[in-house]
């Protein structure tokens, strides 16, 4: 029986309102890859994100003009958008568990997948207000800051005297600029940061070449897949690993290869998305030093059967959801 791809577009309202140096967002938007081969299908979901000028309907076009027959091996040479590249790939590997019968970390020759510790991220706020959500979000072990405004050293000041015993990584969503740096990334160290991500634009990083920082600066938006790496040396520590970026899992466990080998630190990250969008990033989380895969947790309302999070601890998951 030959492929049948269904693509689709879906929204996933946000608990209250989730916001960024670039702006606020109501609703995980994301696209939705099944491919059925006889009995037997696999299912993925991609966030296409707009700072990598991509959008749903873009994504979806791009799905809907596949050729017949296409085939795993094909997907990196397709041309598609990094997202819906990321949907397509995991699809497939859904599918060659369900086909086998067993498990896609089994596939891929990887340890059986054990529970991680994920960040809980607090959204940009006034001081007061991040404060009050630090309080709240206490039990996490570890707590990811939105930053990137004005006011960012009071934001810090508040936060840690709220929680003053909580692990904190903070991510500027490159919203920092040359002539703050020294002086943002000295507050950071002042207040026990552990990792700050994205701190400059991308390619208006050069200033960190040249500057020795206090806190492990993690490289985001200026890290896709593992051809970007050459020019994060001397720049950055850590390097934040996600499937919309890289174009998939196979990509991903490539580049978190190739950023071990490198020496960077691993940090995988993860766009708002459901259960669906985390559990392939999961196995990539394997062998990271930080884990930011918390998108379900900021939803009203994910997906079933769903990842479980008890108190930041993520466990596996379920197979029936994916892999």
């Amino acid at each position: 029986m030959s492929l049948q791809l269904t693509i689709s577009a879906q929204s996933f309202p946000i608990a209250g309102t989730f916001t960024i140096a670039r702006g606020s967002k109501i609703s995980a938007d994301v696209v939705l890859v099944s491919l059925r081969d006889g009995d037997a299908t696999g299912q993925a979901e991609c966030v296409p994100y707009a700072r990598y000028r991509e959008t749903v309907a873009q994504c979806v076009a791009a799905l809907e003009d596949l050729p017949q027959g296409i085939t795993h091996q094909d997907v990196p040479h397709l041309g598609l958008p990094h997202a819906a590249a990321n949907a397509l790939d995991c699809a497939f590997w859904d599918l060659a568990a369900k086909k086998s019968g067993k498990p896609v970390w089994q596939l891929l020759g990887l340890a059986a997948p054990v529970a991680k510790i994920t960040a809980y991220t607090l959204s940009l706020g006034t001081p007061e207000a991040m404060a009050a959500a630090a309080v709240n979000a206490a039990h996490y072990p570890l707590l990811k800051l939105k930053l990137g405004r004005e006011g960012d050293e009071q934001r810090l000041a508040a936060i840690r005297a709220a929680v003053p015993d909580a692990r904190v990584i903070v991510d500027a969503n490159e919203g920092w600029r040359e002539s703050n740096i020294e002086a943002m990334l000295a507050c950071c160290q002042a207040h026990g940061v552990e990792l700050v991500e994205q701190p400059l634009p991308q390619g208006e990083d050069d200033i960190l070449s040249r500057i020795t920082s206090p806190v492990l600066i993690c490289a985001d938006e200026s890290a896709h897949d593992t051809s970007s790496l050459a020019g994060l040396k001397g720049k950055y520590g850590a390097v934040n690993i996600k499937l919309d970026k890289t174009g998939g899992l196979t990509e991903a466990l490539a580049m978190a290869k190739a950023v071990r080998q490198q020496g960077f630190k691993i940090m995988v990250g993860c766009m708002l998305a459901t259960s669906l969008g985390m559990a392939p990033a999961f196995l990539v989380a394997q062998l990271a030093d930080y884990v930011d895969l918390d998108g379900p947790l900021l939803l009203a309302k994910d997906r079933s059967p769903a990842i479980s999070y008890a108190n930041g601890l993520m466990q596996p998951p379920p197979r029936e959801l994916w892999g």
